[in-house]
């Protein structure tokens, strides 16, 4: 395990209990700005980058209850980023709108189901008509709902499909080498990795299982192409057993779990994300520790 080298912290002020964050260029000035959920007042915040590091003080936006996940993309096709939000306590998705002029309105609310308690998101083109549509992990009804987008900023009513107990995480990709979308989910209350093959027509097949490990909570799922052959792969850290493991695809429908890497003992991985951090042209992988309030950085050295 190695630790990547990074500059002391700035802290910038945002909400009540910030949950999720995601960046994008949100004003259309080339510089990266930053969009926090705050789950406990139900807001987001959106902090302006100036380039430089720095960012402006947070424009407060109201969300709906117990906001828990966000994400952006083009919702309209009109070239400006749009805000996606789930929010576990209404069983919902708020959809803001974005204008150049750093103004997000809301304008359309997605219904995920009673008592769905959606978490994460992820978007992606699942019906390949150039539109970004919506995938959201219904904690509370053990389903994923995928909402179609329609290019005007509406979406087609959810098309629901069955998962594990508790889906926490997602990941979209092309995992079977054939040009279409598909979905990871990891379930973490009954140690299982959910893949739902995409038919590129936005609806997917039943779902394919795969055990995480005995007590394994898994809480995080990303992919990537870890050992180059143009083939999709799969992370997964596990929070209950401490580890973190690779699922190489094989480019036909089939995984085979081929690296178990333990985290330090007590460190419960909660999050992973995918990136060249050293720019060797390999992926690395960058983990949240919610048991040692710490981040790992693994590089990939073969």
């Amino acid at each position: 395990e190695k630790y990547f080298l990074l500059a002391d912290q700035i802290i910038f002020s945002t909400g009540a209990h910030p949950c999720s964050v995601a960046v994008g260029d949100f004003n259309n000035d080339n510089q990266t700005d930053i969009v926090v959920l705050n789950s406990d007042d139900n807001t987001m915040s959106v902090l302006l980058g100036y380039g430089n590091g720095s960012f402006s003080d947070q424009v407060v936006y109201s969300t709906s209850i117990n906001p828990s996940s966000v994400a952006v993309g083009d919702f309209n096709n009109d070239t400006q980023l749009d805000i996606a939000v789930t929010n576990s306590g209404s069983s919902d998705v708020s959809i803001l709108l974005g204008y150049s002029n750093e103004v997000l309105v809301s304008q359309t609310m997605l219904n995920t189901g009673n008592n769905s308690r959606p978490g994460a998101l992820v978007i992606g083109d699942f019906n390949n008509d150039d539109r970004m549509d919506i995938g959201v992990a219904n904690s509370g009804t053990n389903s994923i709902g995928i909402f179609l987008g329609l290019g005007d900023f509406t979406f087609a009513n959810p098309i629901t499909y069955a998962t594990g107990y508790s889906p926490w995480s997602l990941a979209a990709g092309d995992l079977n080498n054939d040009t279409r979308l598909d979905i990871v989910v990891v379930n973490t209350e009954n140690d299982e990795v959910s893949i739902l093959l995409g038919y590129g027509n936005g609806s997917f097949a039943n779902q394919i299982r795969y055990s995480t490990g005995s007590l394994s909570s898994p809480r995080s799922v990303a992919v990537g192409d870890f050992d180059n052959d143009n083939i999709l792969d799969i992370v997964i850290v596990n929070y209950g057993t401490n580890e973190l493991i690779v699922l190489r695809g094989h480019g036909n429908d089939t995984f085979a779990i081929v690296t178990f890497f333990s985290m330090n003992y007590g460190s419960h991985p909660f999050s992973v994300v995918v990136g060249d951090f050293n720019n060797d042209t390999k992926l690395d992988l960058a983990v949240a520790n919610g048991g040692t309030d710490s981040l790992s950085i693994l590089l990939q050295t073969c």
